[in-house]
């Protein structure tokens, strides 16, 4: 017997019993699919059997039930957001499947405040000349360069915020040239600070190094950083900086040896480890990276950062369970403290599954919440959102968040891979 002889051949039974297994793990897409298959077999291999397909229309139609109440929620959730157009199209798929009066009665509801916030976006405004002139947002003014820099200075070390601002205005204007990404500016600006103020255990050369490092000039910077920490060696920025040159220059021995040589204070330090364990990795060292953070946990028990950089190797290792399995311990200490979720945290942990093959609508509802939570990013979001509906077999639900995406893409000007 051929295949699809065999296919239209089976019975309701196979089907049916494969929804109920859909239902239980709560992907009511794939099961709403079967039970329809369940009753075209029954069509056409026992038209007269009533009470089964009585039985299979009550579990269809209580499936579209739990589908139509996932979008009703997922488009409430999209309203509180602001996302309206989203959640109306969720909200009219709600009430094409449901025959629940109470949710077509909310969702009716829902569609009407979003036509009414609609009808009031598109009034014209007549501008009331009678009123008096509201107050301005002082908010919007630009912030004055002394006000930055007074900001910046604000959280370093009382010792070195009194350094920072007996420098002058050529270090005001290079330290705030840093900040704002601008390193051809404060490079110059920095250079010159240097030599208004020749000290040698200045604070400048560690922030001439900074803009030199971004500029590619490592071996400008390498030599202001063994000045600087000659004279700091307990500070911790100076090390930071150095192993990023260090590893740009593919030095990773030198890296190890300097870091060797910290302070012992540094050394017990979580800085101390990540610098360490990142050097390892990124000298190829995977399973020595992997055995250093661990043993760092093991000493001093839990900590998120350790814990992510542990995970990021398993990454680069392609131990993909692993990593996966350290980034729900994250999400989960940071729900067990009432701590937000970091977003990057978030994204991992949704993309090590999606590349894991898991496809279920936990994974999906950590898309969409960073659809929200990272609207720089969300046509990747929407796309991945688009990919999993498809795949759980809600195709219309799929179509309509592939045009998400490729609106989002639109907007933001081009869709992450």
């Amino acid at each position: 017997m051929g295949l699809l002889k065999q296919f239209f051949n089976q019975g309701p039974e196979k089907f049916e019993q494969k929804g109920d297994r859909f239902v239980d793990d709560r992907f009511f897409g794939h099961a709403k699919l079967e039970y329809e298959k369940a009753l075209d077999a029954l069509k056409r291999t026992a038209p007269d059997q009533v009470d089964v397909k009585t039985r299979l229309h009550e579990k269809l139609q209580k499936t579209k039930d739990a589908l139509a109440l996932d979008h009703k929620q997922t488009g409430e959730d999209l309203m509180e957001t602001g996302h309206h157009e989203e959640a109306r199209e969720l909200f009219e798929l709600a009430i094409d499947l449901s025959q629940d009066e109470a949710l077509i009665s909310t969702v009716r509801r829902h569609l009407s405040e979003i036509q009414n916030l609609r009808v009031e976006t598109n009034q014209a405004v007549v501008p009331e000349y009678h009123l008096s002139t509201p107050v301005e947002d002082v908010s919007t003014y630009p912030v004055s360069d002394d006000e930055a820099f007074t900001a910046l200075c604000a959280t370093l070390p009382e010792k070195v915020l009194r350094a920072y601002v007996s420098y002058g205005p050529s270090f005001k204007s290079g330290y705030l040239a840093l900040n704002r990404g601008e390193f051809d500016m404060a490079a110059d600006e920095l250079s010159r600070a240097l030599d208004e103020n020749p000290t040698p255990d200045s604070y400048i050369s560690l922030e001439l190094a900074t803009a030199y490092l971004n500029l590619g000039k490592l071996d400008e910077a390498l030599p202001l950083l063994d000045a600087f920490l000659q004279y700091h060696p307990d500070a911790l920025p100076g090390y930071q900086v150095l192993c990023e040159v260090l590893w740009e220059m593919e030095a990773f021995d030198q890296a190890e040896k300097r870091l060797d040589g910290c302070p012992e204070e540094l050394r017990q330090s979580v800085a101390y480890y990540l610098l360490r364990g990142e050097t390892m990795s990124r000298a190829g060292n995977l399973s020595e990276a992997i055995l250093f953070y661990q043993g760092f946990m093991e000493q001093y028990g839990w900590n998120d950062t350790v814990a992510k950089a542990l995970a990021g190797t398993f990454e680069a290792l392609g131990d993909l369970e692993k990593a996966r399995a350290l980034y729900a311990d994250i999400m989960s200490q940071c729900g067990s403290c009432g701590t937000p979720v970091d977003p990057f945290i978030k994204r991992r942990f949704a993309d090590v599954s999606f590349d894991l093959g898991q496809r279920s609508s936990a994974v999906l509802e950590i898309y969409l919440s960073l659809a929200q939570e990272d609207p720089e990013n969300t046509a990747y979001y929407y796309d991945r959102v688009s990919r999993l509906y498809a795949t759980m077999g809600y195709d219309e639900e799929a179509r309509r968040f592939k045009g998400f995406a490729m609106r989002a893409e639109r907007e933001r000007g081009g869709l992450q891979s």
